[in-house]
């Protein structure tokens, strides 16, 4: 071997050696002497002293000579071109994995002479590899996305480099939530990478307090729904990084499949739920409207007959409209429990609601409310049943009116997230009780005193069969924002 050649070949993090046909030893790089103390022959440590002595000496393990021996085998019967494996070398402090590679020697008129070995330390991509493993079944079976983040936070810290991680949800309104972070003093600084990496839509790597900075959007087939971020060493070299950007990207994809899995099992259960209470309602519906409309009648005939009676008249006009309540309940209890088969088009929502207004004129000036219009991007479509999300509006705007004080104003405020049409209704009246807040879209729950508890849980499976979501958005002093998201139409 020229000085060149060998000067080349102790260059190489590589540990790179020869042997003859007989497995002894004739030449041998540098990092030759790190391989043999973690084999245990330090005897063969030193690079001078270890042409002629056979490889066999370096190898400990009897099936691992096996192994090394029939891979000579192969390579002299013309099995293979270069056998390849990955075996571990523990020593006392630490634990590794080399990948060797096996690779004929031929002389100049092309005879096998001897055998060139190549290892190569793969512990670090053997690590990530293991934590990919390792959250691909933790997460294969785990629904509660606040289990997911920790699982793949944890997996992401220990397969690489990273010293934090973070996890931030984008809302159905395109806004961010943090969901998960493992060091509360820096998730201010990945937040920076997190927003590039929303914006462009790919894996973000940069530089800021000293600390690298990768984050991987997670996506769905739905599009984009949060980003993961990791801080890591400034000093790592550019396969370090490369590494690091290839685990965030599976993890990311594997928690994007994640939330997708557990958004569709809510989602089921769900529809499951309001089917079931749909075919509950519908029956005690049927059951109470034939009632009623004895009660009604009796009711009536006695006030025509007792008209001359204050006392009777009062309590007989009580019992009638009970009985109209009842009767709007039923209404309802059978509109939620028959819902009719989605007839969409293409069309625009806010016409939609602009109709609604102008039909409830009457009930605006009874309580002398207006309403202040706002469309930032007019002209927006979505596809949606005219009818169904008319009776949404509806039920929306006599809410907001009822709850707003005579004589206020109701805001009505429209505008576009990617892949959504955003109305956000809000009157002026007293907040809604914070504990009101999750029960709001529950069937039967009211916090108005005649209220059926119907209108908003019909509302909402509207809105769902739609592909969209309605929630409270918030309340303070001035008081409650209600916020309509459809998808808009596909061009």
């Amino acid at each position: 071997m020229s000085d060149l050649s060998f000067r080349i070949l102790n260059s190489l993090a590589q540990t790179i050696y020869t042997t003859d046909l007989e497995g002894r030893i004739t030449s041998a790089n540098r990092s030759w002497s790190d391989f043999a103390q973690l084999n245990g022959a330090p005897a063969l440590a030193m690079e001078s002293s270890v042409r002629g002595r056979s490889l066999w000496e370096a190898f400990s393990d009897a099936s691992y000579r096996e192994q090394v021996r029939s891979a000579m085998e192969q390579l002299q019967r013309g099995d293979a071109a270069m056998v390849t494996w990955e075996f571990p070398c523990s020593s006392p402090t630490e634990e590794r994995v080399f990948l060797m590679q096996i690779t004929a020697l031929r002389d100049a008129t092309g005879v096998i002479s001897g055998f060139v070995f190549c290892t190569v330390d793969i512990t670090p991509s053997h690590k990530s590899r293991e934590a990919l493993m390792d959250s691909a079944l933790a997460l294969s079976r785990t629904l509660d996305l606040d289990r997911v983040f920790e699982e793949v936070g944890e997996q992401t810290l220990r397969g690489t480099p990273a010293t934090a991680f973070a996890v931030w949800q984008v809302n159905s309104d395109a806004t961010t939530r943090l969901a998960y972070e493992s060091s509360p003093e820096i998730s201010t600084v990945l937040f920076s990478a997190a927003t590039d990496s929303l914006k462009a839509g790919e894996v973000t790597v940069l530089e800021a307090s000293g600390e690298l900075l990768i984050a991987a959007p997670m996506c769905t087939p739905a599009g984009v729904v949060g980003v993961m971020a990791t801080a890591c060493p400034a000093a790592l070299n550019r396969h370090e990084v490369d590494e690091i950007v290839r685990v965030l990207t599976t993890m990311a994809a594997q928690t994007g499949a994640a939330i997708e899995r557990s958004s569709l099992v809510a989602r089921v259960g769900h529809k499951r739920r309001l089917e079931a209470i749909g075919e509950v309602a519908s029956g005690v519906a049927h059951e109470i409207r034939n009632p009623l409309f004895g009660i009604s009648s009796a009711a009536q005939l006695l006030l025509f007959r007792a008209r001359d009676d204050a006392v009777v008249e009062k309590n007989v006009g009580r019992i009638l409209r009970e009985v109209d309540r009842l009767n709007r309940m039923v209404t309802s209890l059978l509109d939620f429990g028959r819902p009719r088969p989605l007839v969409a088009t293409k069309g625009y929502p806010d016409a939609i609601w602009d109709a609604c207004v102008d039909d409830q004129h009457g009930l605006l000036d009874a309580r002398a409310v207006r309403v202040r219009r706002e469309v930032a991007v007019p002209g927006v479509a979505c596809e949606f049943d005219a009818e169904q999300l008319g009776q949404v509006f509806l039920n929306l705007l006599v809410n907001a009116v009822d709850h707003a004080p005579a004589g206020s104003t109701v805001s009505a405020a429209s505008s576009v997230t990617p892949g959504f049409w955003v109305f956000r209704l809000t009157n002026s009246g007293p907040p809604i009780p914070p504990d009101a807040i999750p029960r709001v879209f529950e069937m039967f729950y009211s916090t108005k005193p005649l209220g059926t508890g119907i209108g908003l849980s019909l509302c909402q499976r509207i809105l769902e069969e739609h592909g969209g979501s309605i929630r409270v958005e918030g309340s303070d002093e001035h008081g409650t924002t209600i916020a309509v998201l459809l998808p808009l139409a596909r061009d």
